[in-house]
């Protein structure tokens, strides 16, 4: 049987030094690794990508389902393990829930990963 990771706040942006200021602690390391591990998908890079891209600025599960050819439920799936993450929000308005990727959660992850890439 599969080792399972600890359970985690995630709803917050990742906040801990960055992996190259030195080796990071056992909790910083699950923090990152948890949220890399719930964008470690083809489908959820994709659907972040089309979340980053859209004009809207944001989607709703049918109409992402609807542009990458999957079943709602199946995407619905993929967004709930983002949300999870803390790497988008969701808001439901009448029958429709609405995405968006979280800005701050992706840059923090950024600037966790290398302090550089965002200067």
């Amino acid at each position: 049987m599969p080792k399972t990771l600890p359970v985690i706040d995630m709803s917050a942006p990742v906040c801990c030094a960055p992996v190259a200021a030195g080796p990071v602690d056992d909790a910083a390391a699950l923090e990152v690794a948890l949220r890399l591990k719930a964008i470690a998908d083809p489908m959820r890079v994709k659907l972040m990508s089309l979340l980053l891209t859209t004009p809207r600025g944001e989607e709703t599960t049918g109409d992402l389902a609807a542009t990458i050819g999957l079943a709602e439920s199946t995407v619905s799936h993929h967004l709930g393990q983002l949300k999870k993450a803390g790497l988008i929000e969701s808001e439901r308005r009448g029958m429709n829930i609405h995405h968006r990727v979280r800005r701050d959660a992706l840059s923090a992850l950024c600037v966790v990963l290398d302090p550089n890439c965002c200067t």
